[in-house]
């Protein structure tokens, strides 16, 4: 796997003084095609244009990112089941320059797993919290001064199997997330259906199985990745293999999970070749919006904080094929929908009453994009 900074001369607006209404937004990728590591493009919050995206990192398979909270590193899987002889993926840490968009590599490890496709920094930015799917385990990462990644510090094994004899014989841990008051981990588990949660210690980066110690949701359902509601007492889960959505209220003194509802995503019965990938919470917490793959849609729905209760708005194309992760721009103008199998970015407008999603006719060619995230310019 290689690792190197690119020119960004195709990137619009990328030298001079940047303005504030301005982000980079980079672009976690399968390589092999149309990609061969890590794009960014230049993103303006008042308009919704969207420059053209520009390599800056080569990398195999970095499906998923996570940016520090001082907005200066950037961490990315390397999504392989071996890599340099060994059996597992990578982590890699990258040094971020807002003033251009660039990226300066700093460190590469083993993720202790095949197949790692998520992670995220702790809010302390002391620690970096890697799933890995196709073993099932999770890892846990110090962070150096300097952003680089350190060894290891824990690699926990996830147990057990549920309904589905083709998907679901082992644990896969799909994807990780601090809760808003960096207390607790969550997991969650497509192959054993739980959201497992776990006791987080910022000093030690350590995690403990936290009781009780995980959320089951239903049979085959197939959990793959979950958002905290802005007031931190809800959270919902979006589930791969029954195309469903599970609200849950959240109590975060005690890390303790309680399933509110399930809802679908598809406006009829799945065909067979639907499954969700990513789902999110708007920053107003009006709305929740959760991504279909061979429907090749966005629903969105409406959440009713004093009920509780989830109420469809609608299903609205992402204008290609197979939508993985999605992003919603800090102002909740804009949301952004990554088509992997068409090689497309496609930027949305959020209506500010219903949630509703209107295309703007802005698209970009980014090959398999599967993540994005922002970063202001400065």
């Amino acid at each position: 796997m290689g690792l190197g900074l690119l020119t960004l001369s195709v990137v619009p607006g990328a030298e001079g003084n940047a303005a504030a209404a301005e982000s980079w937004v980079y672009f976690g990728t399968y390589t092999g095609g149309k990609s061969r590591g890590i794009h960014v493009s230049r993103f303006n919050h008042e308009t919704g244009v969207l420059g053209q995206a520009a390599l800056v990192a080569e990398m195999t398979n970095p499906s998923f990112l996570a940016v520090h909270p001082n907005g200066r590193q950037l961490y990315a899987v390397g999504e392989t089941a071996d890599s340099t002889g060994r059996r597992g993926g990578t982590v890699a840490a990258f040094q971020l320059d807002a003033a251009t968009g660039g990226l300066k590599p700093l460190s590469t490890q083993d993720s202790h797993g095949s197949h790692p496709c998520h992670l995220t920094v702790d809010r302390t930015g002391r620690w970096v919290l890697v799933a890995n799917y196709s073993s099932g385990t999770l890892s846990v990462f110090p962070v150096a001064e300097d952003g680089s990644l350190g060894s290891a510090k824990q690699v926990i094994q996830h147990s057990g199997s549920s309904v589905n004899t083709s998907r679901q014989m082992a644990p896969h841990a799909h994807s990780i997330q601090l809760d808003p008051r960096n207390r607790h981990a969550i997991a969650a588990d497509l192959g054993i259906d739980k959201l497992m949660v776990y006791d987080f210690d910022a000093k030690t980066g350590q995690l403990e199985p936290n009781q009780p110690p995980f959320a089951s949701l239903a049979p085959g359902s197939g959990p793959r990745h979950f958002a905290f509601h802005p007031d931190g007492r809800h959270l919902f889960a979006i589930n791969e293999m029954l195309t469903t959505i599970t609200a849950f209220s959240y109590d975060g003194r005690q890390g303790r999970l309680k399933e509110l509802s399930t809802v679908p995503t598809l406006p009829g019965p799945n065909p067979g070749d639907a499954s969700t990938a990513e789902i999110l919470v708007h920053p107003t917490g009006r709305f929740v919006y959760g991504s279909n793959r061979g429907h090749h849609s966005i629903v969105v729905y409406r959440f009713d904080r004093k009920t509780s209760a989830l109420t469809l708005v609608e299903h609205e194309s992402t204008g290609g094929k197979t939508p993985r992760n999605f992003v919603i721009d800090p102002t909740g103008r804009w949301l952004l929908a990554e088509n992997q199998d068409s090689d497309s970015v496609v930027v949305f407008a959020i209506d500010a009453d219903t949630g509703a999603l209107t295309p703007t006719g802005q698209r970009i060619e980014v090959g398999s994009p599967v993540c994005a995230r922002f970063v202001a310019v400065r």
